[in-house]
């Protein structure tokens, strides 16, 4: 009797909270549409700007995007800032020429070698990401689960 009782409640339950959600998601998706006088206005409102920023030169409305860029990124986050810096778009075509020179570069010294060089290779670099890390991170190295198995 206890289960039957139990499961009751769970059921009443779950009923209950899907029926709070789906009234919230609902009366969040209940958008009213705007009146004639409310398009009317918004329209003017976008051709004057539309208007102002046509007078605008070259060098003042550069300034304007970034005083909207500062603004924009000083509102962000510490996680969406850092996807923010970490942009790729931000290169121009002779930078991107140049970073994928070094690559295939890089691809084909790394080609040349032999597999005793390449092992070497390998090792000086562990060597030096294991010196430059702190001892917290120290820790998580040491007892991460690589040292059990054999790669």
């Amino acid at each position: 009797m206890k289960t039957l009782t139990i499961g009751l409640v769970i059921t009443v339950s779950a009923f209950a909270a899907t029926m709070a959600f789906g009234d919230d998601l609902y009366n969040e998706m209940n958008m009213k549409p705007l009146t004639p006088e409310q398009s009317a206005k918004l329209r003017t409102e976008r051709d004057a700007a539309k208007a102002q920023w046509g007078k605008m030169s070259t060098s003042q409305k550069d300034a304007v995007k970034k005083a909207a860029r500062e603004k924009r990124l000083g509102e962000l986050n510490a996680i969406e800032l850092v996807g923010q810096n970490d942009d790729m778009t931000d290169m121009t075509k002779a930078e991107t020429a140049q970073q994928k020179a070094e690559r295939e570069g890089a691809k084909a010294k790394w080609a040349a070698m032999t597999p005793d060089q390449k092992a070497a290779v390998r090792k000086g670099a562990q060597q030096k990401k294991a010196a430059d890390l702190n001892a917290m991170e120290r820790v998580g190295q040491d007892d991460d689960m690589g040292r059990y198995f054999s790669y």
